[in-house]
């Protein structure tokens, strides 16, 4: 796969999981890598194990103006960013009548909130460059829905929204704009699942396991090379078959 040495990618949440494997896998295809995440000792730790020109930045996607002195102080010390991998997330899970309106707020403000600020203050350095590769993750939930995350699948079906207005508004200047929306992947978050639960979803899925971080990273590495700069306003369904658009 083309066109990743030299770019310099910045991955929100990259400090552990999904985010993680994204940074690994664009740091192995040759694009100097920046880790954005709120913790910031995790997020040393995962760029130290890099080396070389990766670094990491303390950055809380849901606080505008934090996201806005991190790109800013990233864009004075290199000049450029070429790709932005929204991945940061979180979940506070409920059923609707029993959601506390906090968890509804806290749920958007990360999720989609922190997407269009990091999106928002790349865009402009991206637009003067006249090249950026954007890849939002989304999730099977934003499409399909999911009984107890009311708060979760609303935000991620908005970052696709999000997503599609990006790469209409900015395709002139060379830079594309795509969705990823993986299944049920093996994190630290279904590893919490019972035995029987994780039967369950197996059952529901065609290829009969759960994904990987890296089947996730191996989406976003493809979307971010020359190989799909002709793709864009996309979403890249990483489920193995649970749901099929």
């Amino acid at each position: 796969m083309s066109g990743l040495t030299g770019k310099t990618a910045l991955i929100t949440g990259g400090a552990q999981g999904i985010g993680l494997a994204i940074a690994t896998e664009l740091h192995e295809a040759g694009a100097v890598v920046i880790i954005g995440d709120l913790d910031e000792a995790k997020a040393k730790e995962a760029a130290a194990g890099f080396g070389g020109e990766a670094s990491a930045v303390r950055l809380n996607v849901a606080d505008e103006e934090n996201v806005k002195q991190a790109v800013s102080q990233l864009l004075a010390e290199r000049q450029r960013i070429d790709i932005l991998v929204c991945n940061a997330g979180i979940t506070r899970d409920a059923l609707l009548l029993r959601m506390k309106p906090e968890d509804w707020e806290s749920v958007l403000a990360v999720n989609l909130h922190g997407t269009f600020y990091s999106i928002k203050q790349v865009l402009p350095a991206m637009s003067k460059q006249r090249f950026g590769r954007i890849v939002t993750i989304s999730s099977i939930v934003g499409v399909m829905g999911n009984a107890g995350q009311a708060n979760y699948a609303a935000s991620k079906a908005a970052v696709l929204g999000l997503t599609k207005s990006v790469a209409r508004e900015y395709a002139g200047r060379n830079i594309t704009a795509n969705a990823v929306a993986p299944g049920f992947i093996d994190t630290a978050m279904t590893q919490r699942l019972s035995e029987s639960v994780r039967r369950q979803l197996m059952e529901q899925i065609p290829l009969e396991r759960l994904g990987t971080p890296q089947d996730v990273a191996h989406a976003v590495k493809f979307l971010v090379s020359d190989d799909a700069a002709y793709i864009t306003g996309q979403v890249l369904h990483v489920n193995g078959g649970m749901w099929m658009g």
